[in-house]
C-alpha cells in the first residue's frame, strides 16, 4: 500500500471572483428552467440563453482543475488518487439530487408519471442516476438522458473531460493543446450550425452535442491557465458579473447559432481571464464565498422543484403575476435547500470520505 503526502490532497486557493461568478450562473439556470417551462419558444424567453451557463462552467472547469492538479501534481498523486478526489468532489450531490429526483417521480402531486413505470424500472431510473449512466425512457419527461435529476447530463461530461484530464490532457503541453483546442472548435462550430443553437447535450438525441459542449470549454479553461491569460483589472465581482448576465441574457439574434458559438468560443475566456484577474473588494467577499459554495448545490438540487412546476403549470395555466410570485419565492428557498444540502450532507460526507482515505493510504506506524 502507498503513501501519500498529506500537501497532495490539499484544495489549493479559490479564485473568490471566479467563485462568486459561479453561483450567479447557477442562479440563472435557475431562473431559465422556470422560464423554458412557461415560454417554450427561446427568443420569448428573456432568460432564454440562460443554458450557456453550462458552458461557462466547463471554462471554468478547465481553468480551476489545471490550475489544481497542473505540474506533476497528477503524476505525484496517481491517476487513481486523482479520480477518487474528483468523485469526493463531484459525486455526494449526484446521489443526493438522485434522491431528491427519486421523491419527485414518486409524491408528484400534479402529474403521475410514475404510475406508468415498475417498482423495477423505477428502480433502474434511480441507480442509473446515481451512477451516471444515461437511460432516457421516460417519454413524459422529454427522454432526458437523466430522467430523474435533468441537470447531470453535464456532471456526465464533466467526468468524461475529468477522466481525459487525468489520463491525457494533463501530460500535453501548451501547442498540442492549442490543436485540440482548435479542433474543439470546429466541432463546436458543426453542431452550433447545425442545431441552430447550442443548446444540446441532455437528451438522447443531443447526446453528442454536450461531448463538444464541454470539449472546447473544458479546454479553453485550460489554456487560459496554461498560457496564462489572466488580464488585471479593477471590474471587480460586479463589474465582471454583470458582463456575465449580458452573456447569459441577451436577446435572440438572427443569426443565433453564431452569437451562441461568439460567446462560448471568445467571451466566456474573456470573462475567465478577467475575473482570475480582478481585485475583489473587502466587502464582497463573503458574498463571493457563499456564492461559490452553494452553486454546485444549487444545480444539483434545485430540478425536483421543477418538474413539480411543470406539472402545475400545465394543470392550471397561472398568469404572469402568479409566476412572479413562484418564481420570487422558489429562488431563495431553493438556494436555502442548497444551503442545507452543502452545509449537513455534501462537506460533513467530503470530509469523512477524505479522512477515511486519508487513513487508508497513511495508516499509523
Amino acid at each position: 500500500m502507498g503513501t501519500l503526502k498529506p500537501d497532495l490532497l490539499k484544495t489549493r486557493q479559490h479564485f473568490e471572483i471566479l467563485d462568486g461568478l459561479r453561483g450567479v450562473a447557477a442562479i440563472v439556470v435557475v431562473i431559465f428552467h422556470f422560464m423554458e417551462i412557461v415560454y417554450t419558444d427561446p427568443a420569448t424567453n428573456f432568460a432564454g440563453h440562460g443554458f450557456l451557463a453550462v458552458d461557462f462552467f466547463f471554462c471554468l472547469s478547465g481553468f480551476v482543475i489545471a490550475y489544481a492538479y497542473g505540474g506533476d501534481r497528477v503524476a505525484k498523486l496517481g491517476v487513481g488518487e486523482f479520480f477518487k478526489s474528483r468523485l469526493i468532489r463531484l459525486h455526494p450531490l449526484v446521489v443526493l439530487g438522485s434522491v431528491l429526483g427519486l421523491l419527485a417521480f414518486l409524491f408528484d402531486p400534479f402529474t403521475p408519471t410514475a404510475a406508468a413505470y415498475s417498482t423495477g424500472q423505477t428502480a433502474v431510473l434511480f441507480i442509473t442516476s446515481a451512477l451516471l449512466i444515461p437511460y432516457a425512457i421516460v417519454n413524459e419527461r422529454y427522454n432526458n438522458l437523466f430522467n430523474l435529476n435533468a441537470p447531470s447530463w453535464s456532471l456526465f461530461w464533466e467526468y468524461v473531460a475529468n477522466m481525459f484530464y487525468g489520463l491525457v490532457l494533463w501530460r500535453l503541453d501548451k501547442r498540442v493543446l492549442t490543436v485540440l483546442l482548435a479542433f474543439a472548435a470546429a466541432g463546436l462550430g458543426i453542431v452550433a450550425y447545425r442545431a441552430g443553437n447550442l443548446v444540446g447535450g441532455w437528451s438522447s438525441g443531443t447526446f453528442w452535442d454536450g461531448g463538444a459542449r464541454v470539449a472546447y470549454s473544458f479546454l479553453a479553461g485550460m489554456i487560459v491557465y496554461r498560457f496564462n491569460l489572466i488580464i488585471r483589472n479593477k471590474l471587480g465581482f460586479v463589474g465582471i458579473g454583470l458582463l456575465l448576465l449580458a452573456g447569459l441574457l441577451m436577446p435572440y439574434f438572427k443569426y443565433n447559432w453564431a452569437v451562441e458559438l461568439g460567446i462560448v468560443v471568445l467571451y466566456f475566456p474573456l470573462l475567465l481571464s478577467l475575473g482570475a484577474g480582478a481585485t475583489l473588494s473587502t466587502g464582497l467577499k463573503g458574498i463571493c464565498n457563499f456564492s461559490g459554495r452553494i452553486s454546485y448545490p444549487l444545480y444539483m438540487t434545485h430540478y425536483m422543484v421543477m418538474w413539480i412546476f411543470a406539472g402545475y403549470y400545465a394543470r392550471y395555466k397561472p398568469g404572469t403575476g402568479e409566476l412572479a410570485l413562484i418564481i420570487c419565492v422558489s429562488l431563495p428557498v431553493l438556494i436555502g435547500i442548497a444551503y442545507l444540502s452543502l452545509r449537513y450532507f455534501d462537506e460533513p460526507l467530503r470530509k469523512y470520505l477524505t479522512e477515511k482515505r486519508k487513513a487508508k493510504t497513511n495508516p499509523p506506524i
